[in-house]
């Protein structure tokens, strides 16, 4: 057994959802009335009805008056919500431990293939019981003397019912002790699944919302490339007949993920996960992750392998010890939380700034690092925020003028890092930031030097971490989201859109002329490989035409390629010479995102600085030759973020 000091600390608050009472279409309306009734309850707790507790035989039930939550016992399964007439809003088709629950996606090392857990419990405890609010908790303790394939993990999953609020929280603490044997996490969340024949009204954000299919609509359509995409052949609602369907074009990232669900329009009843905070997520604010999809279900995903493979996946070797807890969004931290773990308000910090860049070339004087993401998260090197998967992060983002506040953080020693829309790189502050409980850390102007080598002579595309600004195709209209024919600022979710490359460029590739050529409508989204029959997929090769008439041979030009996704992709450069055997560059196989597949115009950001001698250039026509190079599937390929050729730094 390790020591408690030798722990590593991962608490983690996941606020999750509320049940709102009113009628509505819109989610905002849903969150202001959510807020006030809030309020209202923690005002006026007298007008309301004490809460109760109820132990039966293998179920407990918290009860409040305005809503009853049902749990199997020992397990913590959620088997039934009562609310607002509605004798229980989860599927009772399924059995109870498909209902509500927690699951984790593990593995051994070397073993082939992953086991779902839906951790069910061993035991309940009562942690707090009076009339203005219970809690409690379900545990399984990691037992050694199991000869078998086990989570070394020990599991506390918490419910809190509350007077006067009509939905409750849950959290979890998630715990490895010194010693424990090597495992693989890829998966943790929280599940609940809704009455089919209630609940058909979706919204994941103001602009994403709308009728969905059923599971039943889903079974009789038509299998496309992969198994979560499905077109609808024959659905009940002959309204959504010709449609593709696909979770993945539902995700979002971790910074807009503050509420989703869904809508009973007879009730009504709105049913909606809430998301107070980010930091106990993995991969930092633009991880992209799944929210609700058919079902009907809705989700919490705590850490996921999405949007990014391998570097979000936890592993854990040597016996490495662990601790993270996993708890609603103004009024957090909550006051009501009972676990030792959990941090309360008094006890977090919090650090300010400003934010400058120094880049002479496009300004002598200082610039404001306008809307830059500003965040706390583990030491580590420039980035690596990204892929940090174990501890918690926190974000704040600059005002116009650079200031920005980064508040209610944990105690714990951290590194300060920042990215700026419009420039490219990873800014790191050169020394730890120690919060304290209480702690308020003024930390004064801090000025970042993006990279650069000398003048800008040419650049594609805007750099914003995604591929958003580049030419997006209209999707087939045999495989269309109707969502997304309306909602043309997210027209890349449409399904497919990777083989459209294939019918605009169907034996030559992209060639961008710098001067002649808009990236807005002449450089696709996704350099992707091309369909030549049969599901034949072979590499492609882009070209950068532009000119020359003023060339230092004996300076340095620097190309500088930011990528905003890869997925088993090789990007190989060359210069001026496309039939070179040995390419000029190469990044070598890269990135697992799969963000092209799955609706994402984003994956993990990755930057390249090429040094090109002046040597390799020629007066007058230059052609750069860009190959992805690794073929055999559609989703093999990179999406670029911004392209630029810089001078050497005397350049004129």
């Amino acid at each position: 057994m390790g020591k408690m000091s030798q722990r590593r600390q991962w608490s983690c608050v996941v606020g999750w959802f509320g049940i709102c009472l009113l009628q509505l279409l819109l989610l905002a309306e849903c969150t202001v009335r959510r807020q006030r009734i809030t309020k209202k309850g923690f005002q006026d707790l007298e007008s309301y009805p004490p809460v109760r507790l109820h132990l039966l035989e293998n179920h407990v039930v918290m009860d409040n008056g305005l809503v009853n939550v049902t749990l199997s016992v020992p397990e913590g399964m959620v088997t039934g919500i009562e609310y607002n007439g509605i004798a229980n809003l989860l599927e009772e088709r399924n059995k109870e431990n498909d209902r509500g629950y927690w699951d984790i996606v593990w593995n051994l090392p070397e073993a082939h293939g992953n086991i779902f857990d839906k951790l069910a419990a061993t035991s309940l405890n009562v942690v707090l019981e009076d009339e203005n609010g219970i809690e409690l908790s379900f545990t399984r303790t990691y037992d050694d003397s199991i000869n078998e394939a086990q989570l070394s993990l020990n599991i506390d999953k918490r419910f809190i019912l509350l007077r006067g609020y009509p939905g409750f929280y849950t959290y979890g603490i998630f715990e490895r002790l010194e010693g424990w044997p090597d495992i693989n996490v890829y998966q943790g969340r929280t599940v609940f699944k809704l009455q089919e024949k209630l609940f058909e009204y979706m919204a994941v954000s103001d602009e994403r919302q709308r009728i969905m299919p059923t599971a039943d609509d889903r079974a009789r359509g038509q299998i496309l490339d992969y198994p979560e995409a499905v077109l609808l052949t024959n659905p009940a609602n002959t309204f959504l007949r010709g449609e593709v369907d696909d979770k993945y074009q539902y995700s979002s990232d971790n910074k807009d993920n503050r509420i989703h669900g869904w809508i009973c329009p007879d009730s009504p009843t709105g049913f909606w996960m809430i998301t107070p905070s980010n930091e106990f997520k993995t991969g930092g604010p633009v991880k992209q992750d799944l929210t609700s999809h058919v079902g009907p279900t809705t989700l919490s995903m705590y850490f996921s392998t999405h949007y990014a493979g391998e570097p979000l996946a936890m592993t854990f070797r040597d016996g490495e010890p662990w601790r993270k807890m996993l708890i609603e969004t103004e009024s957090w931290p909550y006051s009501f939380p009972l676990s030792e773990d959990y941090s309360f308000d008094y006890q977090r910090g919090s650090a300010s700034g400003r934010l400058l860049i120094q880049d002479s070339y496009i300004s002598e004087r200082l610039i404001t690092g306008n809307s830059a993401f500003v965040g706390l998260a583990a030491p580590g090197d420039a980035g690596s925020w990204q892929t940090e998967n174990k501890a918690y992060q926190f974000w704040a983002v600059a005002d116009s003028e650079g200031y920005f506040l980064i508040k209610n953080v944990r105690p714990g020693n951290y590194s300060l890092y920042a990215w700026v829309p419009g420039y490219i790189g990873d800014y790191k502050y050169d020394f730890y930031v120690n919060i304290r409980p209480g702690s308020r850390i003024t930390l004064g102007a801090l000025t970042y030097n993006p990279p650069r080598n000398g003048p800008t002579l040419w650049e594609i595309g805007i750099p914003d971490r995604t591929a958003i600004e580049f030419f997006i195709p209209e999707p087939s209209p045999r495989l269309m989201n109707q969502l997304y024919s309306v909602n043309q600022a997210e027209k890349f979710r449409q399904y497919g859109l990777w083989d459209r490359y294939s019918e605009l460029y169907p034996s030559e590739d992209l060639v961008f002329t710098v001067g002649v050529n808009n990236y807005q409508t002449d450089w696709f989204f996704a350099h992707v490989n091309r369909n030549v029959g049969n599901k034949t997929y072979v590499p492609t090769t882009w070209q950068i035409a532009f000119d020359l008439d003023n060339i230092d041979f004996f300076g340095t030009y620097m190309l500088q390629i930011a990528l905003a996704s890869a997925n088993e992709a090789e990007l190989q450069v060359r210069i001026n010479n496309p039939d070179e055997e040995t390419p000029y560059f190469t990044t070598g196989t890269i990135g697992k995102d799969n963000a092209i597949a799955r609706h994402g115009i984003h994956g993990l950001y990755m930057l390249y600085s090429l040094e090109i001698p002046g040597s390799q250039l020629l007066f007058g026509r230059n052609i750069i030759y860009l190959t992805q190079s690794r073929g055999s599937s559609p989703w093999r390929g990179i999406m670029y973020d911004y392209l630029r050729l810089e001078g050497p730094p005397e350049y004129t």
